[in-house]
């Protein structure tokens, strides 16, 4: 099949894209596919019209991607890269080359990426991809809207409030500990533990700089969790365990930095309460193809609670949803196989 393979953007997740990206591209490859890997925001520029004859060039468009560093990149000269002035989201031929395609493998996390507006506008160009619609993909991506979905759906899920950027918070509403985090971010970027109400409005502040919404939520004390659905069927539990904090963007992508045991060790009862929630979460939020669902258990009780839904899973050598495939006896490679198949029978 003639694949492109989307990653970048302009989220403070682009490093992990692109890391993801370029492992998509080069399991595509193996398998014997033409493939073209993508920034979709610098796109592909050319003196001369793009032809599908760019499938068949033996060339390592990957070559360039390095590994995801400590800390979420700064995006403050990407518009400069643009030689057209980079005002729409999409890079110089970018949609060419998708309508092109048989597929278009979304490697996007984050922001104008993973949050439906491109999968509205392949909707509307009829370009199939990969992972879930516009719609879920909107939901998902805002914290606020689908903890909503998840407590009408029965599913457990952290309390807390949301704030505007500028809204006081009422002392009266905050636990301590406390989560601080941006209604839209993903990877963990703009996500941050309170201890002191002294600490809180400094938190929130940083948070405001993600995102005009920040959830403020309870602190769930315990064991760290996630789990991946394909298909609308649960993989095995992967329990995630960082030496220092919690897992956040350095301890997601840095390898060392976390222990990660899949299955993990849990009872035949809390795995599949566990799993059963994911299915639900992928349920409620009218999701399709795959998605990862991420939770806490309280240690005190073994109480489950669901953080949030992730569209676009990683797919960087440290990701968790491959690790969760491997279990099932799925190579990399054929886990990407295994998500065109079921992103292409739904398209």
């Amino acid at each position: 099949m003639k694949i492109v393979v989307l990653a970048g953007g302009t989220s403070t997740e682009r490093d992990v894209s692109l890391s993801s990206g370029s492992k998509i591209y080069r399991a595509l490859k193996t398998k014997g596919h033409q493939v073209i890997l993508l920034d979709v925001y610098l796109g592909y520029e050319s003196p001369e019209p793009v032809t599908e004859k760019l499938f068949d060039l033996d060339v390592d468009w990957a070559k360039d991607i390095q590994a995801v560093s400590a800390e979420h990149p700064d995006l403050s000269h990407l518009k400069e890269l643009r030689h057209d002035g980079g005002k729409s989201m999409f890079g110089p031929n970018v949609l060419a080359l998708c309508d092109m395609a048989d597929i278009v493998f979304l490697g996007l996390h984050g922001a104008n990426g993973e949050d439906g507006r491109i999968q509205a506008a392949f909707d509307l160009m009829g370009i199939p991809y990969t992972g879930t619609g516009y719609l879920s993909s909107a939901l998902a991506m805002d914290k606020h809207l689908s903890k909503q979905f998840f407590r009408n759906a029965g599913i457990p899920t952290p309390a807390g409030i949301t704030l505007k950027c500028g809204e006081k918070a009422d002392p009266a509403f905050i636990p301590y500990p406390c989560m601080v985090k941006t209604a839209c971010g993903g990877s963990s970027v703009g996500t941050y533990r309170v201890d002191r109400p002294e600490d809180l409005q400094k938190a929130l502040d940083d948070a405001y700089t993600f995102g005009d919404d920040v959830i403020v939520e309870q602190f769930i004390s315990g064991r760290e969790f996630s789990v991946g659905v394909i298909d609308g069927k649960a993989l095995p539990v992967i329990e995630i365990a960082p030496l220092e904090g919690f897992y956040d963007y350095k301890n997601k992508y840095q390898p060392g930095s976390t222990i990660e045991t899949c299955p993990a060790d849990l009872s035949p009862e809390l795995t599949e309460e566990m799993q059963r929630y994911a299915e639900m979460a992928f349920e409620a939020l009218n999701m399709r193809s795959y998605a990862r669902m991420d939770f806490m258990m309280d240690t005190s009780d073994n109480s489950i609670y669901c953080l949030e839904a992730n569209t676009l899973p990683g797919m960087t050598p440290t990701s968790l949803l491959p690790q969760e495939a491997a279990v099932l006896g799925m190579s990399f490679e054929d886990l990407c196989e295994k998500l065109i198949e079921v992103s292409l029978r739904q398209n």
